[in-house]
Formats: structure tokens, C-alpha cells, sequence
């Protein structure tokens, strides 16, 4: 087996489906779906919201070679997994690793393990999830890697192409075929969730517009 796997970059999420996406919540979408989202110790370092095209990667533990040469690679649009293949204590991304990102357009990074250089990101204003901190960092070691195959990242199947949403509420992915359909489902929910949250604010009784307190009612007897 070759060292590296790289293969072909894939097609990008439409820019009309990630401007829909961009209006969802994934708190709204888990309302109804219960696959796809990362283990909720991935958390963003930023209050932002994002959507984006999933390229992916596998590099061992204190390794990062792999990375340096993806963001090279990396497209407007695209959002790099990163699977640390179990490692949790090794920062693969850090204020260097943020720059380049950026500079290629890439909306955001999410690593299954820990960053770094969290002022450094911040100051670059750069979208990142991942498991917290961590002071070790990785280094060019030439130990391998695969880029753009299937990850698994927080608990979830990344496959390349896949549409990512992330927010402060978590990351969550999506066949490119449901991407669409899901996020004008979110947004019709999302309205209507406004409404009744001013009616609410208004007077109404929130068991009584769920339907929670009929049910209390009658499970009295």
C-alpha cells in the first residue's frame, strides 16, 4: 500500500443549497433527524454559522504532513475534516495551519481532536470545531495519511462531497442528495417556530399549543 492517498477532489455543494443551509439551525433539524450529527464534544471556537462542501483527510497522531499539503489543495466553499484517527492529544491545527485555510477560501475546519493557537484563530476570524485545546502539536513526521476517502469524525461517516453544516450548536453532515430538502424543512420550522414563541411571549400557554398538557390531562384519569 502507497504511503499517501490522495484522490479526486469532489464536486462542490451547489452556492443556492449552502445559502439555504446557511439559514438552517442544526438544533432544528434535530428536532427530526437523529443521524449525521458529531459527538457534541466538537464545539466551535467561533459564534458563527457555516455551510460548506466536505473534503476530507486521515493523519496519525503527531503527524500533519498530510494536512500541509491539502491546504494547498483546498477550494472557496469546501470544509476540511480532519480524522485524527483516535489521537486525542496532539494539536494537527494551529494559527499557521488557520492562515492557509483561509487564504485558500475554505469556510471552516473541523478536526476530531484537539487545536491550538486559539488566539491565533480567533485574530484570523477563522471558523473552527474541534475537542478543545491542547499545547503538543504535531509535526512533519512523513508518517501517511489519506485525503478525500471516507472519515469518521465525532462518531459520524464523512464522506467527500457531503454537505456540512456547522454552528454553535454542533456539526452536521448530509448526504448532497437530502442537503436541500432538509434545509427548507429547517427554515419552514424555524418560522413557525417564531410565531409561536411570540404567542407565547403574548399570553398563549406553550403545554396547550404543544399539546403537553393535553396529554397531562388526560393521563390524570
Amino acid at each position: 500500500m502507497p504511503k499517501y492517498i490522495v484522490e479526486a477532489m469532489p464536486n462542490q455543494i451547489s452556492a443556492e443549497v449552502i445559502e439555504l443551509m446557511e439559514k438552517a439551525e442544526t438544533a432544528t433539524v434535530g428536532h427530526w433527524r437523529h443521524w449525521g450529527f458529531m459527538d457534541r464534544s466538537i464545539q466551535g471556537l467561533l459564534r458563527r454559522r457555516v455551510a460548506g462542501t466536505a473534503v476530507t483527510i486521515q493523519i496519525p497522531g503527531p503527524d500533519s504532513t498530510l494536512l500541509h499539503h491539502a491546504l494547498g489543495l483546498l477550494r472557496p466553499g469546501d470544509i476540511l475534516i480532519v480524522d485524527r484517527l483516535g489521537d486525542d492529544r496532539h494539536a494537527c491545527w494551529g494559527g499557521g495551519v488557520t492562515v492557509a485555510a483561509k487564504a485558500a477560501g475554505a469556510k471552516a475546519g473541523v478536526v476530531g481532536g484537539p487545536c491550538t493557537d486559539i488566539e491565533e484563530i480567533e485574530a484570523s476570524d477563522f471558523p473552527m470545531w474541534c475537542k478543545g485545546m491542547a499545547p503538543i502539536t504535531t509535526r512533519i513526521y512523513d508518517l501517511g495519511g489519506r485525503m478525500n476517502v471516507p472519515v469518521s469524525v465525532g462518531g459520524v461517516v464523512v464522506m467527500p462531497g457531503d454537505a456540512v453544516l456547522c454552528d454553535d450548536c454542533g456539526v452536521l453532515v448530509l448526504p448532497p442528495g437530502e442537503a436541500e430538502e432538509e434545509a427548507r424543512k429547517a427554515i419552514a420550522t424555524q418560522a413557525r417556530g417564531l410565531e409561536g414563541q411570540a404567542a407565547v411571549a403574548k399570553g398563549a400557554k406553550l403545554g396547550e399549543r404543544s399539546g403537553a398538557s393535553a396529554k397531562v390531562l388526560a393521563g390524570l384519569g
